[in-house]
């Protein structure tokens, strides 16, 4: 007979994969010595730059529970947003995942189509709590022990067939659900693509980033103006930086590409930094809502592009409307 745990986690599955996912996993809330060392590493040797919030609730993300008392399997779940994109010469650029609607209003929605399965799918009353980058939680490090995925030299994770261009999020369920899965093997070998490629010098050694170096950081999280060697780090990204990802053979193999509820906004690939810095708060609304650009402000897309322009044009690739 059928271990019940073993049949719920092979429907979860299925309907997982309905609903477009490209990996899901189980796992038991145990500790993560390892994650929360790397953690408490990067804080000590001040890597996180002024992402004040990395040291707060440090007990929460040692043990889940905390979180969700009743918790007694966390369910990792990855997207993909692998879609191609083609940035024009002497154009700002934007990360591929803020090119498309907000990925937490879109995950959280499919999640919560999952709880209501899985509610379905078993007898007694079930308690969950939905997260896509809402609470202290160690993701990568839950989809790890959930074997969807695995961490590479970049710092991102990389789904077997899908690679690190994805989203993920996590179910806390009050229900203890378990299917056997053998640890993944390191997808990176001697490639050091990424390391090689990032133009800051933010990948200090394979698994471990200076944050206060990366684009993404200066162009998504930093609050206060450029220094300006801060200004000319960013080169072309107007927000986020694609760069480690772009490089890795992982995604230009990748077979599960981008899930259709992802749909890429045209317009901003080929805006320039002249019509963001002439943006008004209604035109800025208009264009970014919507997206994960639209969290940053007018007033920090503008600090943004005031470098870009300044970039663009000591490099020669000035492009105007």
């Amino acid at each position: 007979m059928a271990d019940p745990s073993t049949t719920l986690a092979r429907q979860i599955r299925k309907e997982a994969a309905r609903l477009g996912f490209a990996a899901i996993g189980f796992s038991a809330p145990v500790l993560q010595p390892v994650a929360m060392q790397h953690i408490s590493d990067m804080i000590r040797e001040q890597r996180h730059g002024e992402m004040g919030y990395m040291e707060k609730r440090m007990e929460e993300r040692a043990d889940p529970t905390l979180l969700f008392p009743s918790l007694h399997t966390i369910i990792s779940a990855a997207i993909s947003y692998n879609y191609p994109v083609y940035y024009g010469d002497g154009l700002p650029k934007i990360s591929k995942y803020a090119l498309i609607d907000d990925y937490h209003t879109v995950l959280r929605e499919k999640l919560e189509t999952l709880v209501a399965t899985i509610q379905l799918l078993v007898e007694e009353p079930l308690n969950a709590k939905i997260t896509v980058d809402s609470s202290p939680l160690l993701e990568k490090a839950w989809a790890e022990e959930a074997a969807i995925g695995k961490t590479g030299k970049n710092t991102l994770l990389k789904v077997p067939s899908a690679g690190s261009y994805i989203f993920l999020g996590e179910i806390l369920l009050n229900r203890e659900i378990r299917s056997t899965t053998l640890p993944l093997p390191n997808y990176c070998g001697s490639c050091s693509n990424c390391l090689e490629r990032c133009p800051t010098g933010a990948l200090l050694k394979p698994g471990k980033i200076d944050a206060s170096k990366c684009i993404s950081y200066l162009t998504v999280e930093l609050k206060r103006d450029f220094t300006t060697d801060e200004a000319a780090m960013i080169d072309d990204w107007l927000f986020g930086c694609d760069l480690c990802q772009e490089v890795c053979p992982h995604n230009r193999q990748a077979s599960i590409k981008a899930n259709e509820s992802f749909v890429l906004r045209q317009n901003l690939i080929s805006i320039t930094t002249e019509e963001i810095l002439n943006l008004t708060k209604s035109g800025f609304h208009k264009l970014f809502y919507g997206t994960p650009v639209f969290r940053i402000g007018l007033r920090r897309l503008k600090r943004n592009a005031r470098a870009v322009a300044d970039n663009l044009k000591k490099a020669g690739l000035a492009t105007t409307v």
